[in-house]
């Protein structure tokens, strides 16, 4: 199938009852396999037979949207081009349109512009939520040591002190 094909429109997937124990069995299957080896690539047997070796990211993608069935969650299917405009971006991002424009100018992301448009790789989305992720948690595990050091974890006697 070719880049240029016809995209999908997004699909989510939600398990019922019946198939729960199923998937968290596929899913421990999967662990419990894994990618030992390069040579020994996991793959896909249809249903005349022909086997078709997963690449790893296709196999990461599977292992994921298995876990979060067996999880109970829905999984949203939504193919997106690799290279977005500044609405599609801040769509993705979950912020306004000229937020992400802000953010481009500041150069918190980068951005081509090959005539008077915008746009943003996806990748470049993906590796900037990464970033605020991990800032995210380090800011928070300095919130809570920093709490651990002024005492404020430190259980109290009695009812809480009244405010009114």
């Amino acid at each position: 199938m070719s880049r240029a094909a016809a995209v999908p429109a997004p699909r989510t997937y939600i398990t019922d009852d019946r198939e729960d124990a199923q998937i968290l069995d596929f899913v421990r299957a999967l662990e419990a396999a894994g990618l030992q080896a390069p040579e020994a690539m996991p793959s896909l047997v249809a249903a005349d037979g022909t086997r078709l070796e997963l690449p790893p990211a296709m196999y990461a993608v599977l292992k994921q949207v298995a876990e979060a069935l067996a999880g109970g969650m829905g999984v949203t299917v939504a193919p997106l081009n690799a290279m977005l405009t500044t609405q599609e971006a801040a769509d993705y991002l979950g912020v306004s349109r000229p937020t992400l424009v802000r953010m481009l100018e500041r150069g918190d992301l980068p951005m081509e512009k090959p005539g008077r448009h915008r746009f943003v790789r996806l990748s470049d989305l993906v590796d900037f939520q990464e970033r605020q992720r991990i800032d995210r948690r380090r800011a928070l595990s300095d919130m809570q040591r920093q709490g651990q050091e002024d005492g404020l974890y430190e259980a109290t006697d009695g009812p809480a002190p009244r405010t009114r």
